[in-house]
């Protein structure tokens, strides 16, 4: 059974930095490709960020490039998200993904095989 617990989360101010954490278990961790996505109130989820089985390629949202980092640890089986220069539309819930596919085709986000609980992250002066 695949167990995916997200940490991090928490109360920024806009600027500001947090990183979302996401431990694995239950699965092959370096076999699959790993995203985070974010859920505001009253809106859709939404892919933010995906990183390849190996960690050498990613891909991001436009709202968020430059700003946010993925990357993976395998011998931690642990996801991280960097998000530098917050701003309040980044107020959400985000959830950690693990993907039925190993690289970030153009239809990872619809290739989810497991969700986390999620961790909120609220963006406020």
């Amino acid at each position: 059974q695949v167990q995916l617990v997200e940490s991090g989360g928490g109360t920024a101010q806009p600027g500001g930095s947090l990183r979302l954490s996401c431990t694995a278990s239950g699965l092959t961790f370096a076999d699959y490709a790993m995203g985070w996505f974010r859920q505001a109130p009253g809106k859709e989820r939404e892919g933010v960020a995906c990183i390849h089985w190996s960690g050498r390629s990613t891909s991001y949202v436009d709202s968020v490039k430059g700003r946010f980092t993925i990357s993976r640890d395998h011998t931690r089986k642990t996801l991280y998200l960097q998000m530098k220069s917050l701003k309040p539309e980044g107020t959400a819930k985000y959830y950690c993904a693990a993907l039925r596919i190993a690289t970030c085709s153009a239809s990872w986000r619809y290739n989810v095989n497991s969700w986390g609980q999620g961790t909120q992250v609220t963006v406020s002066s």
